[in-house]
């Protein structure tokens, strides 16, 4: 771990968008304050067909291996030590995108992660917060890709709210010119798309901050409108112009705009319908000024790496911050029992940190166990019956900033065994995880079965867990507002994964009451 006066630091990020994949390598003098070393933006466009066919070409892998390895050749040039490649949805939602992967790191030497979308939300907020002073208020965020576009609320804290969508400017043009649709059509149809999305309801109070919108085209809609920055580099557009815009757009053919707008040829089919994706989510937020801050992945990946290197502890915790922030919201949706499901998030964490030794975590474990027990019961919305079963479906398909996809099935296994029967390969949901995923699965969900037996009645009795190990026991010394007797008989039936995957007894003292209970 490195201190301040370890700068500067040289960083580089990667990202493998839908519709080109850009590079910088900067040098930090501080923690918010850079340089450019280098920066390119090759016109690959990944999402080419790929939406539609469901595969990444030969061709379209073979440019983007060839860009890659001239980003990996600036890396070594520049001595540049840490470093993080991503790629979006067209190499997430490809057939071939994990073969990609693989054919990259062979012939590029470049590691490559495939992210979510909420993962790319979080990137963007990192990057905007360091222009941006939030305040205590919720600004809408739209990053718009050419694969997908994010969506979410977040304020000074972080994101609060996310969710992204499958229609990138790439993706949407694609369908609608294979359709033939005109442009004047392109107005109906995204209207059409973006009426699915709705904003999560907000006091009459509690008014938006304002409108934010990161991407390519944005930021070209900008220029091209002559919209001036202010010293930090930021451009506010008025939604009158952003009009102005796309009626410009829509008077031109693809080869007029290239010739007398001066766009990029990657640009001249694609920004029409990403304005009017732009000029709806303005109207669906109430905004009549969008805010431009002309920084994106790239950027958020660049500041991302260098808060973890210099200031590893308040990165985690941040981490944390910003997972727990977007599960109690994701439980809000499903009208859970929120302290019950702090409290055994609580519990866990505290149980967790206290048999490290034993449970030979791997990173980032303690933030799955985290999200799993705020959201282990919120089936109970469909249906208190078989609610651990609901509660998988709905985590599972949840988005969650700081967990990838993977990690959100973890922990949506998890809450599915947080009672009732154990982790068995024979459940579709379990077996669908790796063998290293499932005993991480196992070995969490026994802390978690016992974090939520020690609340029973969701009362917050147990206000505190210290744990010991006197091996061939694990005592449990519990601080109560009252006798612990329903706890010790949960914990009874909840225990048995624990001593089974551990091989240790567990005993329960009230320390309030001096009672010993043996499970």
């Amino acid at each position: 771990m490195k201190n301040f006066d370890d700068f500067p630091i040289r960083v580089a990020s990667i990202d493998i968008g839908s519709n080109a994949i850009r590079f910088l390598a900067c040098e930090f003098m501080s923690a918010s304050r850079y340089r450019v070393l280098e920066s390119e933006r090759v016109p690959v466009r990944m999402g080419h067909n790929t939406f539609i066919s469901g595969e990444l070409s030969d061709e379209t892998q073979a440019a983007a291996i060839s860009a890659l390895k001239s980003f990996r050749r600036s890396v070594k040039r520049l001595k540049i030590g840490n470093y993080r490649a991503v790629a979006t949805s067209a190499v997430r939602e490809s057939v071939n995108g994990a073969s990609f992967v693989r054919r990259v790191k062979r012939e590029a030497g470049i590691d490559i992660e495939i992210i979510t979308g909420s993962e790319e939300a979080r990137l963007v907020y990192v990057a905007i917060k360091r222009k941006i002073p939030f305040g205590s208020r919720k600004w809408l965020i739209v990053n718009l890709g050419g694969g997908s576009v994010e969506v979410c609320l977040a304020n000074n804290s972080g994101i609060i709210w996310n969710q992204t969508h499958t229609m990138g400017a790439v993706r949407l043009y694609e369908e609608l010119a294979s359709g033939g649709k005109e442009p004047s059509q392109f107005r109906r149809l995204i209207s059409e798309y973006i009426s699915t999305i709705k904003l999560p309801k907000m006091d009459k109070i509690d008014k938006l901050g304002g409108f934010i919108a990161t991407g390519g085209n944005i930021e070209d809609l900008a220029k091209m409108a002559k919209t001036p920055t202010d010293e930090a580099g930021t451009s506010i557009m008025r939604k009158s112009t952003l009009r102005s815009m796309i009626s410009l757009l829509s008077k031109f053919t693809y080869e007029e705009r290239i010739k007398k707008l001066d766009l990029r040829k990657d640009k001249a089919d694609v920004i029409l319908p990403a304005a009017l994706l732009y000029e709806k989510f303005a109207d669906l937020a109430g905004a009549s000024r969008i805010v431009v801050p002309y920084v994106g992945t790239r950027e958020g990946i660049a500041y991302d790496i260098v808060d973890n290197v210099t200031s590893h502890t308040a990165h985690l915790l941040e981490k944390e911050k910003q997972i727990s922030a977007v599960a109690v919201e994701i439980g809000r949706r499903y009208q859970f029992d929120e302290p019950h499901g702090l409290h055994v998030a609580e519990l866990a964490l505290s149980i967790f940190d206290q048999i490290k030794d034993i449970v030979n975590p791997e990173a980032n474990d303690r933030n799955i166990l985290l999200a799993a027990g705020i959201l282990h019961d919120i089936g109970a919305f469909i249906s208190y019956k078989g609610h651990h079963k609901h509660s998988l479906y709905l985590i599972s398909q949840a988005e969650i900033p700081g967990l990838n996809a993977r990690e959100v099935m973890m922990a949506a296994n998890m809450a599915r065994y947080h009672r009732k029967s154990e982790p068995s390969i024979r459940h579709e949901y379990f077996a669908r995880l790796t063998p290293g995923e499932q005993t991480r699965v196992i070995r969490l969900s026994s802390i978690l079965r016992i974090a939520d037996a020690l609340d029973r009645e969701h009362t917050q009795n147990v206000r505190r867990v210290l744990v010991s190990l006197e091996s061939p026991n694990l005592l449990l010394t519990l601080e109560a507002d009252s006798d612990t007797q329903l706890e010790e008989w949960a914990i009874r039936n909840k225990g048995r994964l624990f001593e089974k995957t551990f091989g240790l007894n567990v005993i329960i003292r009230n320390s309030s009451f001096n009672k010993e209970c043996l499970v």
